[in-house]
């Protein structure tokens, strides 16, 4: 995949689901979709968000029009549990084809995802994700029995609503409110 473009990624490969759920690559339909959440959730942003592909745990993939040339855009992992966005050190040509192949626990959580799978649990389906119960910017245990199987969408819209709710807040702050009113 190191020749192909996002967009022809989208186009030929959408939907394709790799390791039984561990990672898939969006349609043209949930890219946009988790483009719109993601910019609701990181504000800071908004401009740069271009979703390619999502992973078991709900972290949404982006090209990274910031940091490398033009033609050659890095990915950033917007990674709603803990809150951050984190540079994955390849360009986009590479992410495929080396990062996930050769650094699956590092990229994708393998591991973890082993260690859900054989704990009973299923794989998540499309627009499912395994969310953390207690999201780890909220102080939650990064571990198996802080996780749920939760809809993808759901998970992101109140986790997105609660880090930008919380930024800037000092540790202990109360959450007030969580709106569910535009809900999917």
């Amino acid at each position: 995949m190191s020749t192909i473009s996002a967009t022809d990624l989208l186009r030929r490969s959408g939907g394709t689901t790799i390791r039984g759920g561990l990672y898939r690559i969006h349609t043209s339909t949930s890219a946009g979709r988790a483009d719109a959440l993601v910019r609701a959730a990181y504000p800071e942003f908004t401009s740069t968000v271009s979703c390619f592909g999502h992973d078991w745990l709900g972290r949404q993939f982006s090209l990274d029009a910031r940091r490398g040339p033009a033609h050659e855009p890095t990915v950033l992992m917007f990674e709603i549990g803990t809150g951050e966005a984190l540079e994955i050190p390849v360009p986009f040509s590479e992410f495929h084809d080396i990062e996930l192949v050769d650094y699956p626990g590092a990229a994708l959580a393998a591991g973890f995802f082993e260690t859900w799978l054989e704990s009973g649990q299923p794989s998540p389906s499309p627009d499912q994700c395994v969310g953390y119960r207690v999201p780890l910017f909220l102080g939650g245990d990064d571990d198996i029995t802080n996780l749920e199987m939760t809809d993808l969408d759901v998970y992101w819209s109140l986790l997105g609503q609660m880090r930008v709710g919380l930024s800037g807040a000092s540790e202990g702050t109360a959450v007030a409110r969580v709106d569910l009113g535009d809900m999917p």
